[in-house]
């Protein structure tokens, strides 16, 4: 399965990612007309930030996502084909039970929309929309599969050998 995987070094908090995600998911996919829609469009992300460090916090379309059982309307449910858990709007009663249950606090409550905000990995995109925006690279639209082997490689290295610094 695809997924959007986060490399904290490079992201340095611009926000361009959640401008993006916000112009995508707005009726008229542009900047200049979003500002005046009605209702504003709404991110389906954020970014954190712990004293200097900042990291996009997303959907993570989890295996076993508690915000499916949770969902007592059943406006939540995942494509078996892509993975991805989706959100039905029109299902949603917005009792925000999704919203508790997150351990990634990734489902948003919207209120003025009266239903959740979740991160849809923008399925009329190749390439979600905070990825192809994000300046630094830091994010990327990966196979988990191949990237989190990648990444146990890297963290073992940096463990093994400190001297070396960063390598693959």
């Amino acid at each position: 399965m695809k997924g959007i995987w986060v490399d904290l070094e490079k992201c340095v908090g611009c926000l361009s990612c959640i401008m993006a995600c916000t112009i995508e998911h707005s009726k008229s996919k542009d900047v200049f007309r979003a500002i005046s829609e009605e209702p504003l469009p709404a991110r389906r992300m954020r970014v954190e930030s712990y004293g200097k460090e900042q990291f996009p916090v997303q959907c993570r379309h989890c295996e076993d996502a508690p915000c499916i059982y949770a969902c007592m309307a059943g406006a939540i449910s995942r494509d078996e084909r892509t993975g991805v858990v989706l959100h039905d709007r029109d299902k949603c009663v917005a009792c925000w039970m999704c919203v508790m249950v997150c351990p990634f606090g990734a489902v948003m409550p919207g209120y003025k929309q009266h239903t959740v905000l979740k991160c849809d990995r923008c399925p009329e995109r190749d390439t979600p929309a905070c990825v192809d925006a994000c300046p630094t690279k830091a994010l990327k639209y990966v196979d988990y599969g191949v990237q989190t082997g990648s990444f146990r490689k890297e963290a073992a290295d940096r463990i093994l050998f400190p001297e070396r610094g960063r390598q693959i």
